[in-house]
């Protein structure tokens, strides 16, 4: 018998996997894409449907990190053992496989207990981001506890601010600058626009992500998040959600993916919004976002002594000014003194770089004083966490976590 604990130790990369696959063209053609992709080791393999004693010896046997299983066969056969592997003695990661991209059919196989579902051809980047996932949920089983993560809201005195625009480029900066997955949260429920930054479909959404908390696991976060280049998003309902959230549910949210993400990045609604205010109550660190324009200043100056009277430290948020041009007379000084409070960045204006991006669904370019100003203030974000200064973050060489 092979030494798969070896084995698996020579490709630190690779999950080793059991393949369950009638349908051998399909399973040839998995296997085939690992030549490249490399994201799973198969160590054994069926062509049928194992009963479930055959397939609770072969697992003995095999020890798989991860079961692979053809779904496109019989799927009410490959349904129940999914079933079985989820509520085995040790649970055991579980991958359906099919032709196509069914969303019917991924709904079903993820509520099965599935943790993820990859279709023809393959793609190799697709097999990697699930590798990544794959990973994460196993990570409290291979190692200790890993340090939660930080959750940062940004919001805003007054709508349209520009707290989405910040809280979706700090996300692509910090991603960028740190090589690894993080969340980006739209709690604007009744008007988020982030998945439109981002040009994304999402079948499901933080409204969805908030009634599921207190029963959330791997495979219902799996059918929640949509990847937005290497961010995992929950958007913001098709239809406005006006019904008043459950603290308690946010919480269980906030926390689940605390365990899973380094960084979890939340836009609110204005902070005068109730769920505006119990996410900053769940944060490690709120950004204030307000624009330059005089009813933006004066309405931060109103949120900031609202804040203070419901107690809230001024270490918990910070005070960002968007959209400052050239033109404005007034200074860094001049706001704190307006404020009555320091100033964490001043960003400026720059109407058609943006325009551009949100247009394209892409990054703002590194090389605009828009794009150098958030990343400054995502460095920021990254060395409070690290125990680094901004600058020193921004030079910090960008690690990949598995």
């Amino acid at each position: 018998m092979p030494d798969h604990n070896a084995m698996r130790q020579g490709r630190d990369s690779a999950l080793s996997a059991f393949l369950i696959s009638p349908d051998r063209e399909l399973g040839s053609q998995f296997l085939r894409s690992q030549q490249e992709a490399r994201a799973f080791e198969v160590a054994g393999e069926v062509a049928e449907y194992p009963a479930r004693n055959t397939l609770d010896i072969r697992l003995r046997q095999i020890r798989p990190e991860v079961v692979l299983i053809d779904v496109s066969t019989d799927l009410a056969k490959a349904l129940d053992i999914i079933e079985a592997l989820s509520t085995h003695a040790s649970p055991t990661l579980v991958v359906g496989l099919h032709r196509l991209n069914e969303s019917s059919t991924v709904v079903s196989v993820l509520r099965a207990g599935a943790a993820e579902y990859l279709y023809a051809p393959f793609d190799t980047s697709v097999q990697k981001e699930a590798l990544a996932r794959l990973r994460r949920m196993r990570q409290p089983d291979d190692e200790a506890p890993a340090e939660l993560g930080k959750v940062v809201v940004f919001t805003s005195s007054k709508p349209g601010s520009g707290s989405s625009t910040m809280a979706t480029h700090c996300a692509h900066a910090m991603h960028k600058a740190l090589g690894k997955r993080l969340l980006l949260i739209d709690l604007d429920l009744e008007g988020g626009s982030i998945a439109f930054y981002l040009k994304l479909q999402a079948s499901y959404s933080t409204a969805d992500a908030v009634e599921n908390a207190d029963q959330m696991d791997a495979s219902i976060w799996s059918a929640l998040v949509v990847d937005a280049g290497g961010i995992d998003v929950l958007a913001a309902p098709e239809v406005p959600y006006t019904n008043p959230i459950d603290p308690s549910r946010l919480h269980d949210l906030i926390e689940y993916a605390r365990m899973l993400y380094d960084f979890v990045l939340v836009d609110a609604p204005p902070v005068f919004h109730r769920t505006a205010l119990l996410a900053v109550s769940e944060c490690d660190q709120a950004y204030l976002i307000s624009s330059a324009d005089l009813a933006s200043l004066h309405l931060t100056r109103k949120a900031i002594g609202f804040l203070n009277q419901l107690g809230f430290d001024k270490e918990r948020y910070r005070l960002v000014v968007n959209r400052l041009s050239k033109k404005d007379s007034i200074s860094t000084g001049d706001l704190e003194k307006i404020f009555g409070s320091s100033v964490q960045a001043c960003i400026p204006n720059e109407y058609f770089s943006l325009h551009r991006v949100i247009s394209l669904g892409q990054p703002l370019a590194p090389d605009c004083d828009l794009g150098k100003s958030i990343a400054q203030l995502a460095a920021k974000l990254i060395g409070a966490r690290n125990g680094m200064g901004g600058k020193a973050a921004l030079n910090a060489p960008a690690m990949s976590r598995a």
